[in-house]
């Protein structure tokens, strides 16, 4: 996508936090926004499923309601589309940065690897939800099931039907983002989401302040 929006103005930067539950993602994304603020950028934060009133509907949908791994696909794209289209593309013509925690790379891994809907047609889905939108830098938090689980469970709250998937699932999708972070280095960081906070932060800022 150009870097320059129809209206001649620097276009923003779209920056994406992919990860396990459990693995401090969502954890550090106030923070990161924060650290982006600071440094000038406007900064715009939202999330996947959800963003918009319809896409957040889907959102309560797909993680109560049981479906089988194509449903959800097709539930995530309906969401995504009407999230880019609304939101994502709008800001980032503002020239603001979007934080946005999960995207198309989630669906590979929770809906590809972990449910076994083929890879090719979440691409094709991609391709006609948001052609030529792709992040520019994907930050992946990475982290041991026992350590998801722990978290998880000492948050006190209701885990949704992705969070209290079996060992088996959890694994499918950690590798899936695994993979996705050696085959585009350029784009997806691996964060090691298992180590203590204030070691996080410093591999996060690394990767925001010298990419």
């Amino acid at each position: 996508m150009s870097r320059v929006a129809s209206n001649g103005k620097a276009r923003g930067r779209f920056i994406t936090l992919e990860g396990v539950d459990g693995a401090g993602k969502s954890t550090h994304l106030p923070w990161i926004a924060e650290r982006l603020r600071a440094a000038g950028r406007e900064v715009l934060v939202t999330r996947e499923p959800g963003g918009t009133p319809l896409a957040e509907k889907l959102r309560a949908l797909v993680l109560a309601e049981p479906m089988d791994g194509l449903s959800e696909t097709l539930m995530m794209f309906a969401a995504r589309a009407d999230h880019v289209q609304a939101v994502i593309l709008p800001a980032l013509g503002r020239g603001h940065w979007v934080l946005c925690d999960r995207f198309t790379d989630a669906t590979l891994a929770y809906q590809g690897a972990g449910k076994g809907v083929a890879a090719d047609l979440i691409t094709r889905l991609a391709e006609l939800t948001h052609p030529g939108l792709a992040p520019d830098q994907t930050l992946v938090f990475d982290c041991p099931y026992d350590v998801s689980r722990a978290r998880l469970c000492a948050a006190g709250r209701t885990l949704d039907r992705f969070e209290t998937q079996e060992r088996a699932f959890f694994e499918r999708v950690r590798g899936a983002y695994q993979e996705l972070a050696l085959a585009e280095p350029g784009r997806v960081f691996l964060i090691d989401g298992a180590k203590a906070e204030k070691e996080v932060k410093l591999l996060v800022e690394k990767v925001i302040i010298s990419n």
